[in-house]
């Protein structure tokens, strides 16, 4: 209790309630968080408290309604909870930023968070109530989590790109570097992939892999970016033959394109005159069936 009570973060401001509560688990919400990356492995916890009692108590912060928010303690709040015995908990009146930073150095010092889960908590920070109006900013993202707006905007823009649906599908992901989830953003750009279908790839590789947490997440994005990479590059017809710009004096300039052996052709048009194009649009079939008949009779 001295410990905590000490801690840096509790003199710079942290306000604590008096003594050690008992609270059930099911009044602790925990939503928002980060997944953790350990898999809430409790089985050696859960047999320590049940033998010797719950030693440290986890912190939380008050809500409406007899509620609490989890600060840190996700273990020890799970095993109490498989126990069904109440958690002993602190609870203090810090803000959400404070509440979100301890977060981070909770799971900073547990385990290093992978770069997607830092993009994840960089989205949060801007699009949440964690921090003021007025620091939701790159600026304020970066000070939070010590980086540069720079790397601040190379996170928010995968997260962007990806999808945080797609994101939470896949998981953390802890071998796989920001590199290749750029390459992802990359093979999603024009968005044209189905992503329903790449969240089903994900959770059914994380299912289907033998390994640990982390191997079945890192399996998850490989197989979402070998698919999104496949569907990137359209496959051109092999007997598709794209002829030279063919300027047409007074009209503009003209491509053809022909393809599936023959059978279709893709006409580009670059008009001088935009009401062309639009008379051209309106009589486009009445012109081909007339060029057809045309055809028809110097083939006779």
């Amino acid at each position: 209790m001295q410990t905590l009570r000490n801690a840096p973060d509790a003199l710079e401001g942290r306000r604590l309630r008096g003594g050690v509560f008992e609270i059930e688990p099911d009044q602790v919400e925990t939503s928002g968080r980060l997944d953790d990356r350990l898999q809430i492995e409790i089985a050696g916890l859960k047999a320590s408290i049940s033998r010797s009692g719950q030693r440290v108590p986890i912190l939380v912060r008050p809500l409406e309604g007899d509620r609490y928010s989890l600060i840190y303690g996700r273990r020890r709040l799970e095993a109490c909870r498989n126990l069904g015995i109440k958690v002993r908990a602190i609870v203090t009146e810090m803000d959400g930023d404070q509440a979100l930073r301890d977060q981070l150095l909770e799971n900073q010092e547990r385990q290093d968070l992978s770069f997607i889960e830092r993009a994840l908590v960089a989205a949060a920070l801007l699009n949440g109530d964690h921090l003021g109006e007025t620091e939701r900013t790159n600026k304020g993202v970066a000070e939070v989590l010590g980086l540069t707006e720079a790397g601040v905007s190379q996170l928010l823009s995968v997260v962007r790109a990806v999808g945080e649906d797609l994101v939470l599908a896949i998981g953390a992901a802890p071998g796989i570097g920001r590199p290749r989830w750029e390459e992802l953003k990359k093979a999603l750009g024009d968005g044209s992939v189905d992503r329903e279908r790449l969240v089903a790839l994900a959770t059914k590789a994380k299912s289907s892999h033998g390994g640990g947490p982390d191997e079945k997440s890192d399996a998850a994005f490989l197989e979402v970016l070998r698919t999104a990479a496949r569907a990137e590059r359209p496959v051109r017809p092999p007997n598709s033959r794209r002829e030279p710009n063919v300027v047409i004096p007074g009209v503009g300039a003209a491509t053809v394109t022909t393809g599936l052996r023959g059978r279709q052709l893709k006409l580009e048009l670059k008009a001088e005159n935009d009401d062309f194009v639009s008379w051209l649009k309106g009589h486009a079939p009445q012109l081909i069936a007339e060029l057809h008949e045309r055809w028809k009779r110097e083939e006779d």
